[in-house]
């Protein structure tokens, strides 16, 4: 793949506000250089539920629908992801099968990483693999949102402690 090709990658990876947010330009390098380049027709499964990944795929071009079988009814469909999206994460995550189907929409293109491939940058970029987990955690955290619904921000701000009744963040308010 050229070096052009390559750049062109990161740019369209690292852009997405839906994906890995807190991975830098280099990371982003060095998952591309180390990942395998696939190609889904539409129709196919990008993530077989059932079936356990071992890696996780980063959606560069298209869009796929993610599906939860629920048996004698039709799948739960969750939101369709696209580029910079990851898709596989849970099963990478818990080394059980996956949780969903992810079906291309329409022609898509991945990149490939395996547990192998990432534990080896891991083990060479440690502060790589710190940013890659918060990504993954924050991406995990919104999707559940999305899923359960929007919160009402006056609800989210009853649920954060109070100063006041909280004596750790009451010490701390003092300090500043």
């Amino acid at each position: 793949m050229s070096k052009a090709t390559q750049q062109q990658d990161v740019a369209v990876l690292s852009s997405s506000k839906q994906g890995l947010v807190f991975l830098t330009a280099n990371d982003w390098a060095l998952i591309v250089d180390k990942g395998s380049r696939m190609q889904f027709k539409v129709g196919d499964r990008v993530v077989q539920h059932g079936k356990r990944t071992h890696g996780i795929y980063l959606l560069l071009k298209g869009t796929a629908s993610v599906q939860i079988p629920r048996p004698a009814i039709s799948p739960f469909a969750l939101p369709a992801i696209g580029p910079g999206e990851v898709c596989g994460e849970i099963s990478f995550l818990d080394e059980l099968p996956a949780t969903a189907s992810v079906v291309a929409k329409e022609p898509v293109e991945a990149y490939y990483l395996d547990r192998p491939t990432l534990q080896s940058l891991f083990e060479l970029f440690p502060h790589l693999g710190s940013r890659f987990y918060r990504s993954l955690a924050c991406s995990l955290s919104r999707r559940l949102r999305e899923w359960i619904g929007p919160v009402d921000a006056v609800k989210l701000d009853s649920l954060r402690p109070d100063p006041i009744k909280d004596p750790v963040k009451a010490d701390s308010a003092k300090k500043e």
